[in-house]
């Protein structure tokens, strides 16, 4: 069976993602920093009759990464890699006048240089997948300006840029940024706590995600609404 590491996996869109690739019989490796509601998680996926494996740690330690790979090959090797683990850089979220540096370089770390570090480690993996794929979760704060959102859209925004590189670099693989679009989950609600206007559940754009496992168009830079609008 096909073999997916997705980081960010305990909640939100990573674990709706988890879900939907296990209902499908994918085998799984999975990473959150709270080791208990990842471990809840992965239980709740090994009804489906699939393996799981489950790693909390952070994605900005090396060791981490590689033992996400490592077991990854344990189970058959790299057919998609999921960079979904995000951090802010403040919460709530902040103007730049207020932003602190050390949060700036927290939000570079997580979602940029841990994304590549990843990857490096997945190449060999990926590169021998029958379809080996890249997915980076994006934000249209990486092509909005929002107020306050100018830390946390400059790292997506620079995972964009990588991803795109890794596009041309690797014709081979499918990479894919995807921007989800709003959606409910526990980082929305750190980054503005005062909004409590209703938005979807993750799980509603997750049919975005797996039309491009589908249908594995070209690699660049994609929409989940337009993705979900056009199926």
């Amino acid at each position: 069976m096909p073999v997916a590491i997705i980081t960010g996996a305990s909640k939100g869109l990573g674990r709706a993602l988890a879900e939907a690739l296990a209902a499908r019989g994918w085998d799984l490796v999975l990473d959150a920093r709270n080791p208990e509601v990842l471990g809840e998680a992965a239980t709740a996926l090994e009804a489906y009759g699939t393996r799981v494996t489950a790693l909390s740690g952070d994605v900005t330690d090396s060791w981490h990464r590689t033992a996400l790979v490592a077991e990854a090959g344990r189970l058959g090797g790299v057919d998609l890699l999921v960079s979904n683990a995000s951090a802010l850089g403040a919460e709530p979220l902040v103007r730049l006048e207020e932003l602190p540096l050390d949060g700036l370089r927290r939000a570079l770390e997580v979602n940029v240089v841990a994304a590549l570090g990843l990857v490096r480690e997945a190449l060999p993996s990926l590169r021998a997948a029958p379809a080996g794929a890249v997915m980076t979760v994006s934000s249209d704060a990486a092509a909005e300006a929002y107020e306050t959102w100018g830390g946390y859209g400059a790292s997506k925004a620079a995972l964009d840029q990588l991803a795109a590189v890794l596009g041309a670099e690797e014709p081979g693989l499918r990479v894919w940024a995807v921007d989800p679009g709003d959606m409910a989950t526990d980082l929305y609600a750190s980054a503005v706590p005062d909004d409590d206007d209703p938005r979807p559940d993750p799980a509603s754009v997750v049919p975005a995600l797996l039309r491009l496992l589908d249908e594995r168009p070209a690699s660049g830079r994609y929409g989940a609404p337009a993705l979900l609008e056009a199926r």
